[in-house]
């Protein structure tokens, strides 16, 4: 394989990474705020464990570090 055909691989790759990752993250910040919202907590509140979340706070770290990887390998940085 020549480097290039490696690197469309690597974006793909790191594409299909984003788009999984993305996805779990929505399906745990749905089930945080359902979470809250059964338990009747107020908004504000809900809104504040969202934000203070341990694992939605990496997962948007790692995201950010993925988008990041993937604009530098496809020249878009």
């Amino acid at each position: 394989m020549t480097e290039q055909a490696d690197q469309a691989v690597s974006v793909e790759e790191l594409q299909e990474s984003i788009d999984e990752l993305s996805a779990y993250r929505d399906r745990l910040y749905k089930d945080v705020v359902a979470l809250g919202q059964k338990l009747r907590l107020p908004q504000k509140k809900i809104d504040a464990t969202v934000k203070e979340h341990p694992e939605l706070t990496r997962i948007d770290e790692v995201l950010n570090q993925l988008v990041e990887q993937k604009n530098i390998q496809s020249g878009q940085a």
